[in-house]
């Protein structure tokens, strides 16, 4: 699809000539903020010209010296949207506030072997669910599907292959932070990986990771899976609670991989300084991406 120039009107007309970096920049930003806030669709014909103009308040006649053709600018837009293909995690502030939750209504299960396990366990099923969540109701994860139909389509060349590697880069700083995460749970609770799976907590995270999305995409053709429940005592719990598909299957892996640390002794000590870590838990920095990180 392709936009012929038009000339500009205005208060772009009136305005000072921008460098043209400063109004590809501007164009950039513009079109990327849009489909953040609405999604992107897969043909990426939602994507206006006029209104990225409008939004980014540059003169027609400067964005069409850049960008002879909408194409051309797509093009961009796409390697651009690339850096930031992959979704975040859910709000991670929430999430922290739902494992302390979680540990000061059983604040008395830190004291035993079983109360410990039973208390990780009932983490990850109120977890993975608001994290479930808040990606099945998220535009980044539109505009992540989107994307990765948009690659898949894209002809052989060196712009399928920069946002195959952008995407490759992005998805793999993700993975990373997650796979941090975990081995954060794992090390306050007094787990480690099983040493005969020869796996490493990378593994882990992209398995649940998987699992995740997964799940999101087939609720999208079918919404009754987003809500569907087991009634169960899975994995060690403590009692029989509603398990979403998500964090049934999520930790199931999880303690495929997790066992007792053998090392560590548990006493009085030790459990005050689960206790206290767990009452002053916070989002590390590493777990969200800063301005110009390497994804």
């Amino acid at each position: 699809m392709r936009d012929t120039a038009q000339p500009p009107t205005g208060l772009a007309r009136r305005g000072r000539r921008l460098p043209e970096p400063e109004t590809e920049r501007r164009m950039l930003e513009a079109a990327l903020a849009e489909v953040k806030r609405s999604g992107l669709s897969v043909s990426l014909d939602s994507i206006s010209m006029e209104d990225v103009i409008r939004e980014a308040g540059v003169s027609r006649s400067a964005v069409y010296r850049r960008w002879p053709y909408k194409d051309l600018f797509v093009s961009d837009l796409v390697k651009v949207l690339a850096e930031a293909a992959v979704p975040s995690a859910a709000d991670y502030e929430a999430v922290i506030g739902v494992i302390k939750a979680v540990a000061a209504g059983h604040d008395s299960w830190l004291e035993t072997a079983e109360g410990r396990h039973g208390l990780l366990v009932e983490v990850f099923r109120q977890t993975a669910l608001a994290d479930f969540e808040a990606l099945y109701r998220s535009p980044e994860w539109r505009t992540y599907l989107a994307l990765h139909a948009t690659f898949i389509g894209l002809p052989a060349g060196q712009l399928r292959d920069e946002v195959q590697a952008t995407l490759a880069r992005s998805q793999q700083g993700f993975i990373g932070r997650v796979a941090r995460a975990w081995e954060h749970m794992a090390n306050l609770f007094g787990y480690r990986l099983r040493p005969e799976l020869g796996a490493s907590y990378e593994v882990l995270a992209t398995l649940v990771s998987a699992i995740s999305r997964g799940l999101i995409l087939m609720s999208l053709s079918m919404p009754e899976l987003a809500g569907e429940r087991l009634k169960a005592s899975p994995f060690g719990a403590t009692g029989v609670e509603e398990w979403s598909l998500v964090a049934t299957g999520m930790a199931a892996v999880a303690f495929a991989f997790f066992e007792p640390d053998p090392a560590l002794e548990w006493g009085p000590e030790r459990v005050a300084v689960l206790r206290q870590a767990l009452a002053a838990l916070s989002a590390p920095p590493w777990l969200t991406p800063k301005e110009g990180d390497e994804h």
